[in-house]
Protein backbone atom coordinates (compact mmCIF):
# COMPACT_ATOMS: atom_id res chain seq x y z
CA UNK A 1 0.00 0.00 0.00
CA UNK A 2 0.95 3.83 -0.74
CA UNK A 3 1.14 5.78 2.65
CA UNK A 4 0.30 9.48 2.36
CA UNK A 5 2.78 11.84 2.02
CA UNK A 6 3.47 13.90 4.50
CA UNK A 7 3.71 17.59 3.45
CA UNK A 8 7.11 18.97 2.30
CA UNK A 9 8.33 21.14 5.65
CA UNK A 10 11.02 23.80 4.84
CA UNK A 11 12.50 26.19 7.21
CA UNK A 12 13.13 29.20 6.00
CA UNK A 13 16.10 31.76 7.74
CA UNK A 14 16.05 35.33 7.55
CA UNK A 15 18.92 37.00 8.77
CA UNK A 16 18.35 40.51 10.82
CA UNK A 17 19.48 42.60 7.62
CA UNK A 18 16.74 41.22 5.48
CA UNK A 19 14.28 40.81 8.45
CA UNK A 20 14.01 44.79 8.42
CA UNK A 21 12.73 44.75 4.82
CA UNK A 22 12.71 47.68 2.14
CA UNK A 23 10.07 50.21 1.17
CA UNK A 24 8.94 50.02 -2.32
CA UNK A 25 6.03 52.21 -3.88
CA UNK A 26 6.52 51.53 -7.58
CA UNK A 27 7.97 47.92 -9.58
CA UNK A 28 9.06 47.99 -12.83
CA UNK A 29 7.51 44.78 -14.36
CA UNK A 30 9.41 43.68 -17.47
CA UNK A 31 8.93 39.83 -19.27
CA UNK A 32 10.62 37.60 -22.09
CA UNK A 33 9.74 34.19 -23.00
CA UNK A 34 11.89 32.74 -20.24
CA UNK A 35 11.25 34.94 -17.38
CA UNK A 36 9.76 37.55 -15.36
CA UNK A 37 11.80 41.09 -13.49
CA UNK A 38 10.01 42.45 -11.09
CA UNK A 39 12.44 46.04 -10.18
CA UNK A 40 11.11 47.31 -6.92
CA UNK A 41 11.92 50.32 -5.87
CA UNK A 42 10.70 53.79 -4.00
CA UNK A 43 9.63 56.99 -5.99
CA UNK A 44 9.40 59.94 -4.33
CA UNK A 45 7.12 62.93 -5.38
CA UNK A 46 9.06 65.46 -7.39
CA UNK A 47 11.42 63.11 -8.12
CA UNK A 48 12.62 62.24 -11.60
CA UNK A 49 14.74 59.40 -10.88
CA UNK A 50 14.74 56.35 -8.64
CA UNK A 51 17.06 53.43 -7.43
CA UNK A 52 16.15 50.14 -7.73
CA UNK A 53 16.34 48.21 -4.39
CA UNK A 54 15.78 45.04 -4.80
CA UNK A 55 14.92 43.10 -8.12
CA UNK A 56 13.80 39.47 -8.40
CA UNK A 57 13.46 37.32 -11.46
CA UNK A 58 11.07 34.34 -11.91
CA UNK A 59 9.90 31.95 -14.57
CA UNK A 60 6.26 32.54 -15.98
CA UNK A 61 5.37 29.36 -13.52
CA UNK A 62 6.33 31.11 -10.45
CA UNK A 63 5.02 34.68 -11.25
CA UNK A 64 1.48 33.27 -12.19
CA UNK A 65 2.03 31.13 -8.53
CA UNK A 66 2.86 34.59 -6.84
CA UNK A 67 0.46 36.13 -8.69
CA UNK A 68 -2.38 33.69 -6.81
CA UNK A 69 -0.79 33.87 -3.75
CA UNK A 70 -1.37 37.70 -3.91
CA UNK A 71 -4.82 37.65 -5.23
CA UNK A 72 -5.67 34.86 -2.15
CA UNK A 73 -4.17 36.63 0.38
CA UNK A 74 -5.29 40.29 -1.07
CA UNK A 75 -8.81 38.42 -0.38
CA UNK A 76 -8.14 37.38 3.14
CA UNK A 77 -7.20 40.96 3.81
CA UNK A 78 -9.97 42.55 2.93
CA UNK A 79 -12.54 39.85 4.43
CA UNK A 80 -10.77 41.08 7.79
CA UNK A 81 -10.17 44.38 7.22
CA UNK A 82 -12.27 45.81 4.38
CA UNK A 83 -11.48 46.65 0.76
CA UNK A 84 -8.39 48.25 -0.16
CA UNK A 85 -9.09 51.61 -1.66
CA UNK A 86 -6.79 53.91 -4.09
CA UNK A 87 -5.72 57.11 -2.83
CA UNK A 88 -6.17 60.01 -5.14
CA UNK A 89 -2.73 60.05 -6.26
CA UNK A 90 -2.98 57.03 -7.62
CA UNK A 91 -6.56 57.97 -9.61
CA UNK A 92 -4.98 60.75 -11.23
CA UNK A 93 -2.42 58.51 -12.85
CA UNK A 94 0.33 60.43 -11.39
CA UNK A 95 3.88 58.75 -11.40
CA UNK A 96 3.75 57.27 -8.59
CA UNK A 97 2.74 53.81 -6.72
CA UNK A 98 1.53 51.06 -9.63
CA UNK A 99 -0.34 52.14 -12.54
CA UNK A 100 -4.05 50.67 -12.90
CA UNK A 101 -5.16 50.71 -16.33
CA UNK A 102 -9.02 50.39 -17.59
CA UNK A 103 -9.83 46.73 -18.67
CA UNK A 104 -12.21 48.36 -20.70
CA UNK A 105 -9.94 50.79 -22.61
CA UNK A 106 -7.59 48.55 -23.39
CA UNK A 107 -10.24 46.11 -25.61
Amino acid sequence: MNEPQQPLQINVEVDDKTAEGIYSNFVIINHSPAEFILDFTTLLPGMQRAKVHSRIVMTPQHTKSLLAALQDNVAKYEAAFGVIKFNDVQATNTPMGFRIEDKQKLS
